[in-house]
C-alpha cells in the first residue's frame, strides 16, 4: 500500500480528531456526565440516600441503634405506630384494629375498674386484634408445592451450591399475617443464641418469659450447630393465642409503657417457617440469615444488601395499602404536609442507600441533587445556615436559590454533666455547690460555640415531645434562671458565687482550712474530650474559683469508674426509648443507683419524696394529676442539683423542594412510605446544576485548530515551491 503524502495525512487526522470532538460538545449540551448511577433508573420513582455506619443486626428480636432500624422499620411491623404528623407522639393501630386498652386483675383474679390503685393490680392483661388481609413479601420461606408442603424444608450445603443470595432461590410465596407470628417472636426474646438487649427487661413485665428463658437454655445446650430449636415447643404462660387474628399479652403488675414496646420492631411478627427456613444447615455460612435478609408484612422489602457500597428497598408488591393521614399539628397545612391526605401508600418505589464515610463528598453530592435530603455536619453549617442577630436560623442564599427546604427539630434526647452524690466534696448536702455550678456552666454559650446553636438549654431532665415537659415561665428551673423580659435569663456569677461561699467554699477556698477548692472530671476522648471543649469548661468553672482536673480515659475504664462510683463529675446522656416521662425520670431513681443496684442512675442520688413521687407517677396514664406529680419532682431536682441540666440537641436536616412530606421523628422511623417525590422536577434540577461546563473544551479546539491551520498551510506552501 503506497504511503500518501504526509500533508494529506496530517490534514485528515486533524479533521477527524475535530470532527468528533465538535460532535460531543453538541451531544454534551443535553447530557449529565457526573451521574453516579445506573442510566437506567434516570427518570424513576427512587429515593436516593446514603448512611455512613453498617447496620449490625435486622434481625428484630436483635436490632437496637438508628442505623439499623433506618431499614427494619421500613420491612417490619410490630402492631402499633406513632401517628406520622401528630406530636407529641401519640400511638395508632399499625397491624391493629385499635389500640389494646389493658384490662386489670387482682391477685384472686378478679377483674379490677381501670382506675384501681396500682397495688392492688397483680396483671395486666392486654388482647391485640390484627386486621384481616395482610400478607408478607414474596419470599422463599412461604413457597409451597403442588401438595402445599414447603418447597425448600429440606436444604443443606450440596443443595444450597448456587445459591448464593435470596434472590438465586427460583420459587417465592407468601401468606397472611397471623396471632402466631407475632407469639412466634415474643418467644425469641428467650432465645438464648440470639441475645436479644431488651430480654432482662421484659422477663420482669410478661408473665413466664423468664422461666422460658432457662427452658431454652437447658434445651439448647445439647444441641448441635446446625440443629433448629423449634419454639413451638416450648410454651410461654403469660401469651396466648385466642384465634388466627387475636393473641392475649399478661404482664405483672401494672405496666402502661409496655404500649410503646409494641411500637417497636422487638414486636415484629416472625413466622414459625422464616425462622425454620434460615436454620437450615449451610444457611448462616452464605449469610442466609434473618439478620441478613428480614421478611415482613411492611411497605418495603430489603432487595439488596451490601453493607459496605449500597442497600436497596423496594416496594413490598403484597402491600395492603395503607393511606396517608389527614390530620396533625397546626402548621402542617402551611407546609403542605396535608395535601396527600387519604391517598394510598407508599409513593416510592424504591429507595437506594449509598454507603458514604466522609461528610464532604455527602454534601457535594447533596448540592448536586444526588441525594434528595441530608444532615448538615460541621463542616458545611456555614454553607447551608446562617444564624441572624436575633437568634433566628435560616437558609444561606445558595441553599435558598435551590429550593432546599431546612427542617429543625428538638430530639428526644437530654445532655447533662452528673454529680455523684457519694462522693465526699460535691455529693451529699453540697446541693449549693452543686447549684453554683450549675449557675456557672453557661450552656447557651456551649451550644452557640460549640454546636453552632443546634440545641436548646435544658430546664429538667425531659425534653420537649415528652409529657411533663412544660414550655415559658411555668417551666424554667428557677434555681439557674430567672424570668426577664418574657425569656429565662440565666442567674449571675455574683448570685453562684454567693451560693458557693454558703456551701462552704468562699472564693474557691475551704472556709475552715483554707485548701482549694479541686474538682475532677472523668471523661472519654473524644466528645468533651476535645481539648478546646474542655478549655472553655475549665474558664466556666475558674470565674467561680474552683480549679477543674480533666482526667480523661478509654470508654471502657470510664464504665468502670462509673459503675464503682469512683468519680465526682461525669458527661453524659439519654435517648428516649419511648415518649414517655418514665423513660427519663428513672435515670434519677434511687432503686436505680449504679453503685447500688447497677441500674441507670449514674449519680446515684437518692431522694425518699422523689422515689415516692416517681413510684407514683411511672404507671399513670397522661393526665393533670400526672403533670402535677412530674412539677413536684422537677422542682426537687432543680434544688438537689444532682445534674447539671445540659441541652437537648436540635436536629438540622435539609431536603430538596422536589422531596415532599418529609417530617422529622425520634420515636417513629417508618416515615418512608409516606414521602413522595417530584420525579420531573428532580430530573430538571439535576440537569441544570450538572449540566457540563464545556468552554475548557472548547478553547483547546480552537487553541487545535489555531495551531493546525497555519502548520499545514506552511507545509503546502514549502511543498509547492520545492516541487517548482
Amino acid at each position: 500500500m503506497p504511503l500518501q503524502p504526509f500533508s494529506r495525512f496530517f490534514s485528515r487526522t486533524a479533521s477527524r480528531a475535530l470532527v468528533p470532538l465538535a460532535a460531543l460538545l453538541l451531544v454534551a449540551c443535553g447530557e449529565v456526565w457526573n451521574d453516579p448511577y445506573p442510566s437506567a433508573e434516570r427518570g424513576q420513582n427512587i429515593l436516593y440516600s446514603a448512611f455512613t455506619e453498617r447496620p449490625k443486626h435486622l434481625d428484630p428480636v436483635q436490632s437496637y441503634t438508628e442505623d439499623e432500624i433506618t431499614f427494619t422499620a421500613q420491612v417490619y411491623e410490630p402492631p402499633l405506630q406513632y401517628h406520622y404528623l401528630r406530636r407529641p407522639y401519640t400511638l395508632v393501630p399499625l397491624t391493629t384494629t385499635q389500640v389494646p386498652e389493658p384490662r386489670f386483675f387482682d391477685k384472686t383474679g378478679k377483674l379490677l375498674p381501670a382506675d384501681a390503685p396500682v397495688e392492688k393490680i397483680a396483671e395486666s392483661v392486654y388482647e391485640i386484634r390484627l386486621q384481616p388481609g395482610i400478607r408478607y413479601q414474596p419470599h422463599p420461606a412461604f413457597a409451597v408445592d403442588a401438595n402445599g408442603a414447603p418447597r425448600y424444608a429440606d436444604l443443606d450445603r450440596e443443595k444450597l451450591k448456587g445459591i448464593e443470595r435470596i434472590a438465586d432461590f427460583r420459587e417465592t410465596g407468601s401468606r397472611e399475617l397471623r396471632a402466631d407470628d407475632y407469639i412466634y417472636e415474643i418467644k425469641r426474646l428467650a432465645h438464648p443464641r440470639l441475645h436479644s438487649p431488651i430480654f432482662g427487661m421484659m422477663a420482669e413485665h410478661i408473665v413466664g418469659l423468664g422461666e422460658l428463658g432457662k427452658a431454652l437454655q437447658q434445651a439448647a445446650k445439647g444441641m448441635g450447630r446446625d440443629e433448629w430449636l423449634d419454639l413451638d415447643k416450648y410454651p410461654l404462660s403469660g401469651v396466648e393465642k385466642v384465634d388466627d387474628l387475636t393473641y392475649r399479652v399478661r404482664l405483672k403488675g401494672k405496666y402502661p409503657q409496655f404500649l410503646y414496646w409494641l411500637a417497636m420492631p422487638f414486636f415484629a411478627p416472625v413466622p414459625r417457617e422464616v425462622d425454620r427456613f434460615y436454620n437450615q444447615p449451610g444457611m448462616a455460612e452464605k449469610n442466609l440469615t434473618l439478620d441478613w435478609y428480614p421478611v415482613g408484612t411492611g411497605p418495603y422489602m430489603l432487595v439488596e444488601n451490601n453493607p459496605n457500597s449500597r442497600m436497596v428497598l423496594a416496594r413490598n408488591p403484597n402491600f395492603r395499602g395503607e393511606t396517608y393521614p389527614c390530620e396533625g399539628e397546626a402548621a402542617d397545612r402551611e407546609a403542605g404536609l396535608l395535601e396527600d391526605c387519604g391517598k394510598t401508600l407508599p409513593f416510592i418505589e424504591r429507595a437506594v442507600f449509598s454507603r458514604e464515610k466522609e461528610a464532604i463528598p455527602y454534601w457535594n453530592k447533596f448540592l448536586q441533587g444526588w441525594y434528595d435530603a441530608s444532615g448538615i455536619s460541621s463542616d458545611s453549617f456555614d454553607q447551608a445556615v446562617r444564624i441572624n442577630v436575633g437568634g433566628d436560623v435560616a437558609l444561606t442564599d445558595e441553599m435558598q436559590q435551590k429550593g432546599i427546604r431546612l427542617v429543625t427539630s428538638v430530639r428526644s434526647s437530654t445532655f447533662y454533666m452528673g454529680f455523684n452524690m457519694l462522693d465526699a466534696v460535691v455529693g451529699g448536702e453540697a446541693k449549693k455547690l452543686r447549684q453554683a455550678v450549675s449557675i456557672a456552666l453557661d450552656q447557651e454559650e456551649f451550644i452557640s460555640i460549640f454546636m453552632n446553636g443546634r440545641g436548646i438549654p435544658a430546664q429538667g431532665p425531659l425534653p420537649p415531645g415528652i409529657f411533663g415537659y412544660v414550655e415559658g415561665e411555668a417551666g424554667i428551673n428557677r434555681v439557674v434562671y430567672e424570668w426577664h423580659d418574657g425569656a429565662p435569663r440565666r442567674r449571675s456569677i455574683a448570685e453562684a458565687k454567693k451560693l458557693l461561699a454558703e456551701a462552704g467554699w468562699p472564693n474557691g477556698r475551704n472556709a475552715k482550712t483554707g485548701e482549694p477548692l479541686v474538682l475532677n472530671l472523668d471523661t472519654t476522648g473524644g466528645g468533651m474530650g476535645d481539648k478546646a471543649r474542655l478549655d472553655w469548661l475549665t474558664r466556666q468553672f475558674a470565674q467561680i474559683d474552683i480549679q477543674l482536673v480533666v482526667r480523661s480515659t478509654d470508654f471502657n475504664r470510664f464504665q468502670e469508674k462509673i459503675r464503682k462510683g469512683a468519680v465526682q463529675l461525669y458527661y453524659l446522656g439519654w435517648n428516649a426509648d419511648y415518649p414517655d416521662p418514665e423513660n427519663f425520670m428513672f435515670l434519677l431513681n434511687g432503686a436505680e443507683g449504679k453503685v447500688e443496684k447497677g441500674g441507670e442512675n449514674a449519680s446515684n442520688f437518692r431522694n425518699a419524696e422523689f422515689d415516692r413521687l416517681f413510684a407514683e407517677m411511672k404507671n399513670m396514664e397522661n393526665s393533670s394529676q400526672r403533670l402535677a406529680i412530674i412539677s413536684r419532682m422537677n422542682r426537687i431536682l432543680h434544688d438537689e442539683a444532682p445534674w447539671v441540666y445540659g441541652f437537648h440537641p436540635k436536629t438540622y436536616a435539609l431536603a430538596h423542594a422536589w422531596l415532599k412530606n418529609r417530617k422529622p421523628s425520634d420515636v417513629g422511623h417508618n416515615g418512608l412510605k409516606y414521602q413522595r417525590i417530584d420525579v420531573a422536577g428532580r430530573e430538571a434540577a439535576r440537569r441544570a446544576w450538572n449540566s457540563p461546563v464545556l468552554w475548557p473544551l472548547l478553547a483547546v479546539l480552537l487553541a487545535i485548530v489555531a495551531l493546525v491551520v497555519p502548520a499545514v498551510r506552511g507545509y503546502r506552501r514549502r511543498e509547492r515551491a520545492a516541487a517548482r
